[in-house]
């Protein structure tokens, strides 16, 4: 049975409106981080002083743009479905309410230190773990 609404008026603070925003973007597979857009405010990452990423505003609806880093070797168009999907999910899960705009940004691409081919490729035959032959029964088995 539907439960009736309440006529009523709730308020969520802009920084809880971040803070779902953040969660449901870095819970995204191939989103490595947010990146702010201006160089001032990157010089100032650098330097040790958190960024944000994302801009919130609530004037006209909810509408958001985020600026966000993804691995490298990953599809970056379905990267941004995904994010585009958890983002309105999570708004609208929390809040009932419809994000009115939301713009995602890819403005960084991370490139892990083995390299996405290096990482993700199986060993030739030769660096297998070796078969070892049981002397006593002529059995053949892996050793490591």
């Amino acid at each position: 049975m539907p439960v009736p609404s309440v006529p009523g008026r709730s308020f969520i603070a802009p920084r809880a409106m971040l803070d779902l925003v953040r969660a449901a973007v870095l819970g995204c597979y191939g989103v490595t981080g947010l990146v702010d857009r201006s160089v001032m405010r990157r010089v100032l990452a650098r330097l040790g002083v958190p960024g944000r990423g994302i801009a919130l505003t609530l004037d006209h609806g909810i509408a958001i743009d985020l600026s966000i880093a993804v691995g490298h070797g990953l599809p970056i168009a379905e990267v941004a479905r995904q994010v585009d999907s958890a983002v309105r999910y999570a708004i609208h899960h929390a809040t009932g309410r419809e994000v009115a705009r939301l713009v995602i940004h890819v403005n960084g691409l991370r490139v892990s230190s083995a390299g996405p081919a290096e990482a993700t490729a199986p060993r030739p035959a030769a660096e297998a773990a070796p078969v070892v032959q049981d002397a006593a029964s002529g059995a053949e088995g892996a050793g490591g």
